[in-house]
């Protein structure tokens, strides 16, 4: 449904409501008063008709799903607008002829006129509907948005997370890498010390040795 015709529909019928009304009224008037009245209604009948004429070219831009619908409405519209044009003529009148034609068919024009009084409930109804409805789904668009917003921000502070386990991770493996290269350290400088055992006890061993080969040369001398 476009906005706009809805704007230009609660438009219409606010004024064709008027019009009914300012007919209803004019038609027990006399003199300047009923003048004045009947003028009102046709300066009110230009406006509903220029906002049939809006509807129609918004109605008509739309696409062909949205545009079927807008139109079966307008012609309602129209044929609202045509009753209240037969409305003033009847009211505008000079003719007693016409005005005896009139009074005859009264009674047809009281159903008609009450039919179209009904039409028009029901229209204001379905406007009121429709308001709703917009509502509703302005509602909805706006949790919608919000709901949006919320999951960006989940996921930011989820991908915020991640970069740091991945830190952390990082870090641990460097120092993983730093206690396998202090564990090799610590290893070869065992072995170094291991070897620098034995040939410390080697030099001991060969320094008694050679002290007892000195001892035994001079005894035997």
């Amino acid at each position: 449904m476009s906005e706009v015709f809805e704007g230009y529909e609660r438009q219409y019928c606010e004024i064709s409501a008027s019009l009914s009304r300012k007919c209803s009224s004019a038609a027990v008037s006399e003199g300047e008063q009923r003048k004045q009245k009947v003028s009102a209604i046709k300066s009110g009948l230009e406006d509903a008709e220029a906002l049939i004429r809006k509807m129609d070219l918004e109605a008509r831009s739309l696409q062909p799903s949205v545009k079927a619908g807008l139109l079966a409405k307008l012609r309602e519209y129209k044929s609202d607008l045509n009753n209240l044009k037969s409305e003033l003529k009847r009211i505008t009148t000079t003719n007693p002829n016409q005005a005896t034609r009139e009074e005859l068919l009264e009674s047809g024009m009281a159903d008609t006129l009450a039919v179209t009084t009904d039409q028009r409930g029901r229209l204001l109804m379905s406007t009121e509907r429709l308001n709703q409805s917009t509502d509703r789904i302005k509602e909805s668009r706006r949790t919608m948005l919000e709901t949006e917003e919320l999951g960006v921000s989940i996921l930011q502070d989820l991908h915020q997370q991640r970069q740091s386990l991945l830190h952390a991770h990082n870090t641990l493996h460097g120092v993983d890498d730093n206690i396998g290269k202090s564990k090799r350290i610590l290893s070869a400088m065992s072995r170094r010390m291991d070897r620098n055992k034995w040939i410390i006890g080697s030099v001991i061993v060969a320094l008694v040795l050679a002290i007892f080969l000195i001892l035994y040369y001079k005894l035997a001398h």
